[in-house]
């Protein structure tokens, strides 16, 4: 299977653990905490295999990168906690990082 698709599916189960975390209320309710765990243990082991094709760095930049912009579109939507206009140029700022290295770097091409 493809490096990136494979991080894309990792991407998703680390997106919903986080995003489950608040919901948990500490490992307080089952649902959320099956959700948390589960997510966790499906995203690194995801990642686990994305590192066989995929360079660390490149890995850990679009995962960290994608996974803040997606947990904190979350956090609007499920929990309204929206961001001020400092926090949207930095996760703008994240965005561009990431598309520089998809772009421009020869390591992404592995």
């Amino acid at each position: 299977m493809n490096g990136y698709l494979l991080l894309a599916l990792a991407i998703v189960a680390e997106v919903i653990a986080t995003s489950s975390l608040k919901a948990s209320q500490g490992f307080t309710r089952l649902v959320p905490s099956v959700l948390v765990v589960t997510g966790y243990v499906a995203a690194f082991y995801l990642l686990m295999l994305v590192m066989r094709t995929v360079p660390v760095g490149i890995a850990y930049a679009i995962w960290s990168g994608a996974g803040i912009v997606l947990v904190s579109l979350i956090a609007v939507v499920l929990y309204r906690q929206v961001p001020d206009l400092a926090a949207c140029a930095g996760i703008g700022l994240i965005i561009a990082g990431v598309a520089v290295i998809q772009l421009f770097s020869k390591t992404s091409a592995h």
